[in-house]
């Protein structure tokens, strides 16, 4: 049985684009699935626009998203001998030719064809030329009639006239090949079986099938996928937010919520929305792959990744967490308290940005204040309460949220003030917000050396409350 191999052929000419993500995962997918080999090609035959940065970027980008690759990254920079080999052997069986058109000839042609209301293309006056004492490149000689029929897993079958189809140039006349020879040659001695990818090749297909057959190669078969579209239904780019997959995790998206909603962007199984990686690859199909274009939403995956947050485990959590929260200049233990900072925000974040936003305050010695939320609930008339709190929290032996919240009742009980009265100011002292996580899981993970002893980390003491203390006469807090 033949084993099923597809690749991803990028160009690193930039940032990997969603639309090539989502082109990576069905590509992985469907290798995953048939137990086959998933490629990794980089198409840098540009050499002006290809940089390193680009191809470290995609890297990066199919790290973070879990799409491993069996073979690769090969380069095509570092194959124009096989290239040229090719192109030359085109010559000597006739089916290519030499060309002596100059670029500036050519590009006359060009602009004479648009004054005349035709399409360019290339006229094939050098078919029959001969051999002559000058700089040429290598031009395929298509067949000029007939059709070209490409089947395809989502199209169908498309009939492309050999007559509309030029001759295109395959080795340019400094020796360097052409996308779609490049791309014939690498499919086929790379023994690609699928070629997926989005529909905005197609009309380069019916050229390279008839290459494969000069060539006598086997022909893949082929699944062009329709394009990404943004709200107002035309092509995804930036004008309609990031389209950068590393844009994404650095607002604080999770990878398998982005390979998630890219999966079910033109892709469907049922009614179902929430697939594990596992669930992808032994549910994905190119037969359920839609023939429309997929429209981005980004309230959608917004919801996914909210979704993925409250639904991960809070360990995982923390470790996506962590270099947001080190950004804010927070200092990250390796004990069991991040995990729970992240339990007490999963069901009130939608990303990491937000989540990083509410947990900060677990992890610095000193916070800001929200200045209204100091003068409304840290009056010199609150001093006697939480004088007594700290006292009652200081004598909790297991400093457990059982324990915390009985210290707050039995206050509740003594003042016959209510708890939000309470749990108010303290909150403000602690977090220096008005909204938080529960009081008691707030004053259990903070500890409680942390929470009411004096010192640097001191959360009741004026030393770490000298924005707003300096501003009054009362030193509300101090024991």
């Amino acid at each position: 049985m033949q084993e099923i191999r597809t690749r991803f052929a990028p160009s690193p000419t930039g940032y990997l684009h969603i639309g090539g993500a989502r082109t990576a995962l069905f590509n992985y997918l469907f290798a995953r699935q048939h137990k086959g080999a998933f490629i990794l090609r980089i198409e840098d035959t540009d050499v002006a626009r290809s940089t390193e940065e680009s191809t470290t970027a995609i890297l990066d980008a199919m790290n973070w998203l879990g799409l491993d690759y069996d073979e690769g990254p090969f380069f095509q920079s570092q194959r124009f001998a096989l290239y040229k080999e090719h192109a030359y052997k085109l010559l000597k069986d006739d089916k290519a030719y030499k060309c002596f058109c100059t670029a500036e000839e050519l590009e006359a042609r060009r602009q004479e064809a648009f004054k005349q209301g035709k399409p360019p293309r290339y006229d094939g006056r050098c078919r029959e030329a001969g051999d002559k004492d000058k700089p040429f490149a290598i031009r395929f000689k298509s067949p000029q009639i007939g059709k070209t029929i490409v089947k395809d897993h989502i199209k169908g079958a498309v009939a492309f006239e050999n007559s509309e189809i030029d001759d295109l140039i395959i080795l340019r006349s400094d020796s360097t090949p052409t996308y779609n020879l490049c791309v014939v040659v690498d499919d086929a001695t790379m023994r690609i079986t699928h070629v997926i990818r989005g529909d905005d090749h197609l009309n380069n297909t019916p050229k390279q099938i008839m290459m494969y057959e000069a060539f006598g190669y086997n022909i893949p078969e082929f699944a062009h996928v329709p394009m990404i579209l943004g709200s107002d239904k035309t092509r995804l780019s930036k004008r309609h937010g990031a389209t950068s997959v590393m844009a994404y995790k650095e607002m604080g998206y999770l990878p398998h919520a982005l390979v998630n909603y890219l999966a079910r962007l033109g892709w469907s199984h049922g009614d179902e929305e929430i697939f594990s990686m596992a669930e992808l690859i032994e549910k994905f199909s190119l037969e359920n792959v839609g023939k429309s274009s997929g429209v981005f939403n980004p309230e959608k995956l917004l919801w996914l990744n909210a979704h993925y947050i409250k639904n991960t485990k809070p360990e995982e959590i923390a470790k996506l967490l962590r270099p947001f929260l080190e950004a804010k200049g927070c200092k990250i233990s390796d004990d069991e308290k991040p995990a729970m900072a992240v339990k007490t925000l999963q069901e009130r974040s939608k990303t990491l940005v937000e989540m990083a936003d509410g947990a900060e305050f677990y992890f610095k010695d000193e916070i800001v204040y929200d200045e209204k939320a100091v003068q409304k609930f840290l009056k010199p008339d609150i001093k006697d309460v939480l004088q007594k709190l700290i006292a009652r929290l200081k004598g909790i032996e297991l400093f457990l949220y059982s324990g915390i919240e009985k210290a707050f009742q039995n206050l509740v009980e003594e003042t016959g003030l209510k708890l939000g009265s309470i749990a108010q100011p303290v909150r403000v002292a602690l977090t220096g917000k008005t909204t938080s996580p529960g009081i008691f899981e707030v004053i259990e993970i903070l500890g409680k050396e942390e929470t009411v002893f004096s010192g640097a980390n001191a959360r009741f003491e004026p030393k770490t409350r000298k924005r707003w203390l300096d501003k009054t006469e009362h030193t509300i807090l101090s024991m």
